[in-house]
């Protein structure tokens, strides 16, 4: 309900105009005045709920995504330059996208698929090129359709094949339940590839055993061919028998 009383509110207020703008931001970047940065930042407050509206479909709470919008548009009502002779709700247009975008990217998985420019790209268009350039069944895509779709965003079509498979589902859980008693969970099915405690107690063992014998024979060499082994086999360097020898 109160999301609701913000966006009426934020649709109300009338939009700047140019010589407006450019006096309010002025006044702000000149003289700190906070009711002016206050007009500018309420004035486009529509502009931040129109944004947050198209990016209600990655499962966020539409509030979560005003409230990051806004902290962009704060960010662009700091660094705007009025003296560059640009609109402010141009200018502030691309800081509400980019807070908002990456607010989905950090929140809608917790694996971070998207870190490059390219895969951003990838990741907010699939959806919409995917649409447009399925063949398949029920509006799969094919092989043929993969590489047009990577084709048209710039990007490999393994990054295609990935990003689907990351967006057709939500991130599954390591304390789901499988089978069918449900006794057991996922994470007790995860394979573990290091050594068991058995052979690291023996690893420690042979290893402790081998040190002994290494230090016995070495005790029994000269110092002068006790040097020379240590040179060539046991030093952080391996030098030539050449440097050795010299």
């Amino acid at each position: 309900r109160a999301n609701l009383r913000y966006v009426r509110a934020s649709m109300r207020e009338p939009l700047l105009e140019r010589d407006v703008e450019f006096e309010l931001a002025k006044r702000w970047r000149d003289a700190k005045d906070e009711d002016a940065l206050h007009k500018l930042v309420q004035a486009y407050a529509r502009l931040v709920v129109s944004t947050a509206s198209r990016f209600r479909n990655y499962g966020l709470p539409v509030g979560d995504l005003v409230q990051e919008g806004n902290v962009g548009l704060m960010e662009a009502a700091q660094r705007f330059d009025p003296e560059r002779n640009a609109r402010f709700s141009t200018y502030a247009g691309w800081w509400i996208m980019a807070a908002i975008q990456d607010h989905v990217l950090r929140n809608t998985s917790i694996v971070r698929v998207a870190t490059t420019p390219a895969q951003r790209r990838l990741f907010f268009n699939l959806r919409r090129v995917r649409a447009a350039k399925a063949t398949g069944v029920d509006g799969a895509l094919t092989d043929a359709d993969r590489e047009r779709v990577a084709i048209h965003l710039d990007v490999r079509v393994s990054d295609v094949v990935r990003m689907e498979a990351h967006l057709s589902g939500a991130d599954p859980s390591l304390n789901a339940t499988v089978g069918e008693e449900g006794d057991m969970e996922m994470q007790d099915l995860l394979p573990d590839d290091g050594a068991n405690p058995e052979d690291i107690t023996a690893g420690h063992l042979d290893g402790s055993t081998r040190s002994a014998w290494l230090r016995e024979a070495l005790d029994a060499l000269s110092e002068r061919e006790r040097k020379i082994i240590v040179k060539r086999f046991l030093g952080d360097e391996k030098n030539t028998l050449a440097d050795i020898g010299e």
